[in-house]
């Protein structure tokens, strides 16, 4: 089966080099930036020169791009090379709605469409752990898994198409929830003359353990905020969620405090930075001074 992969950013590259060292079989691949391209080239990825050439030579076409409007595009650049031998996997966190627009507009050309976004972070997805929710064909679903399973250690179906994608964003919603409780509670216990070795120590100790905490905590108290997953992504998954929660009429008033944040932190020119970084502005809003130990 030959598999082709678009969209090779610091999650889809680490994914698509999972499925060339374990797949026995063409992995073709592509993505605006021609550096990731050429690193995965050398690895024994199969370069192309655009998606449709991706697309045209893959029995298996998976996708992972940043935006709604990003996975829209390159399906409508594909759509020609579409047909009932094809199985399109997209892996982005987007819009619910776009998400069923495209599988729509894939069945529609005879192929085969699940929503599959990921959870977890880049150092998941180099070590091939990350988790993926699935949405669509439960058939297709199982004959795809085992390539699913080159990337991810816990792959959960969750039913028909939009459901992978839906409880993506519910762990978004909670993710970015906890979070900024994190970020709350260590501002109050740093005012206290708490340090944050303490803190973490105490943390275990009873219900408010948690896994975000357990592994960004050595990021934070040394105000290490090398990328794994950026403040401009979180901030437009947040964004997502408060769409699809207006959509449903659900209650999320917690998230309006947590976008104001992350509007602070793009503003500060974070959008780059790990989305662990957003404790900077909690901290400068509470006038709190931390400064890691050298």
């Amino acid at each position: 089966m030959r598999i082709g992969f678009i969209g090779l950013g610091i999650m889809g590259e680490a994914m698509c080099y999972n499925i060339i060292r374990k797949h026995d079989g063409d992995v073709y691949i592509y993505d605006v930036k021609t550096e990731p391209v050429q690193r995965l080239a050398e690895k024994g990825g199969i370069a192309c020169d655009s998606a449709i050439d991706a697309a045209k030579h893959s029995d298996v076409i998976i996708t992972m791009l940043p935006r709604s409007e990003d996975s829209l595009s390159v399906y409508k650049e594909i759509l020609p090379a579409v047909n009932a031998t094809k199985i399109c996997i997209d892996m982005s966190t987007i819009d619910p709605s776009v998400s069923l627009k495209i599988s729509v507009m894939i069945q529609a050309h005879g192929g085969h469409f699940l929503d599959a976004p990921v959870v977890k972070s880049k150092a998941a997805a180099v070590l091939g752990n990350i988790g993926i929710y699935v949405g669509g064909e439960k058939e297709i679903y199982f004959q795809v898994k085992p390539i699913l399973q080159y990337m991810g250690s816990n792959v959960l179906y969750m039913g028909s198409s939009g459901k992978g994608i839906g409880m993506k964003i519910c762990q978004t919603t909670l993710l970015a929830q906890i979070q900024n409780g994190v970020n709350e509670a260590l501002a109050m216990a740093v005012k206290q003359g708490i340090d944050v070795d303490r803190f973490t120590a105490a943390l275990s100790f009873g219900g408010g353990q948690n896994a975000y905490f357990d592994e960004r905590q050595m990021a934070i108290k040394n105000k290490d905020y090398t990328t794994t997953f950026s403040v401009r992504n979180m901030s437009k998954d947040i964004d997502i969620c408060r769409r699809l929660a207006k959509t449903e009429g659900v209650q999320t008033e917690s998230l309006e405090g947590i976008r104001e944040v992350y509007d602070r932190a793009l503003e500060a020119g974070y959008g780059d930075k790990d989305y662990s970084s957003v404790i900077d502005m909690v901290f400068e809003k509470n006038y709190v001074k931390y400064k890691p130990k050298l």
